[in-house]
């Protein structure tokens, strides 16, 4: 692994991760409203673009069976290493790992083959928020993945294999990623905005 690799941590029992988990607003969060998540409705969900995992974790917080796709093996490998901690350290934590299973490889062969109700895709683009933490490790993410050239390709993918939606993450004021059709609606954040495609 390189510096850049080295310096990324995948964790889901504290930090950032533990506080949205304690202080989140559960199903009334933008990207459980974006996923399909009501009262009485928890979606299967395939995270295309697992990157360290936090959406995943959340929405398997939720009660998501979730399936994370990676294809970069260093960030694959951060990734089941924190899965492997998060377990080991029981509890709450364990029991929502528990509904999420990780898949190496390219979501745009793999998608194909799945049963996906939901994909969310949330590829690599500049980095949001202000804070130098978020910078920075949005940097080390960036210089290990790349910059998502493919992004247009996935998304056509997922259309055509998810049953319910497709939601694209993408930012806040950023154009619509060109060669898409116009999403079914939207759902924005302070900085982050979710592009619903309603494929059901």
């Amino acid at each position: 692994m390189n510096s850049a690799g080295a310096q990324l941590v995948c964790d889901f029992t504290g930090g950032a991760v533990g506080h949205r988990l304690r202080a989140g607003g559960g199903r009334g969060q933008a990207l459980p409203r974006a996923a399909g998540f009501s009262k009485g409705r928890t979606p299967q969900v395939v995270d295309a673009t697992a990157g360290l995992g936090r959406d995943a974790f959340l929405l398997a917080s939720l009660g998501a069976e979730v399936t994370l796709i990676e294809r970069a093996p260093q960030v694959h490998n951060l990734l089941h290493d924190g899965m492997a901690r998060a377990t080991a350290a029981g509890g709450e934590v364990a029991e929502i790992i528990s509904r999420m299973t990780l898949v190496s490889g390219d979501a745009k062969l793999l998608l194909p083959n799945m049963a996906a109700e939901v994909v969310l895709v949330d590829p690599m683009h500049p980095p949001r928020g202000n804070s130098a933490l978020v910078k920075q490790e949005m940097r080390l993410l960036r210089d290990i993945v790349g910059a998502d050239a493919d992004a247009l390709d996935l998304m056509q993918v997922a259309l055509k294999a998810a049953s319910k939606r497709v939601v694209l993450k993408w930012p806040l004021r950023a154009a619509l990623l060109a060669g898409l059709p116009p999403p079914s609606h939207q759902i924005r954040g302070k900085t982050t905005r979710y592009d619903v495609f309603m494929t059901g």
